[in-house]
């Protein structure tokens, strides 16, 4: 045998194992392949009637929020008309009411008052909106210099 015959054996061979290992990667694709499209058909076939009862919850969701958002509209609505029926009220009734409380309060008080009490007071203190001032001091000017 010459040397150019084995080394035509020796690629024949290397030819041959590498065509058998390309064989077994092809058939060991074509099984992968046939495991993915069957997996995508499953995936398929369970995924059509989850987006269809997902695709009517949301219809329904949707309507619900519509509802609320009239609801809302409808409380919004109460409570500016109960907002301006109060603060007619208010103007309307409390001017006169806090006016009839008062004078109901200055009757009774004069009312439970003694003889004595109904002497006129000193006159040296006065009361001004919830706050008491000091009379006028004896011996002083306007300025409240000695003079």
């Amino acid at each position: 045998m010459t040397g150019g015959e084995v080394a035509g054996i020796l690629v024949a061979v290397f030819w041959a194992i590498l065509v058998s290992f390309l064989a077994v990667v092809l058939v060991r694709l074509a099984q992968t392949l046939r495991a993915t499209t069957r997996l995508v058909t499953e995936v398929t076939e369970q995924a059509v009637p989850l987006l269809t009862d997902a695709s009517a919850t949301v219809r329904s969701a949707q309507t619900q929020l519509d509802r609320v958002d009239a609801i809302a509209t409808d409380v919004q609505e109460v409570t500016s008309n109960a907002s301006a029926l109060s603060t007619t009220v208010a103007s309307t009734f409390g001017g006169p009411l806090v006016k009839v409380a008062a004078f109901g309060y200055g009757v009774r008080r004069a009312m439970s008052r003694t003889p004595d009490e109904r002497r006129p007071q000193d006159r040296s203190r006065r009361t001004v909106v919830g706050r008491t001032i000091p009379g006028a001091r004896e011996g002083r000017g306007r300025w409240g210099r000695k003079g």
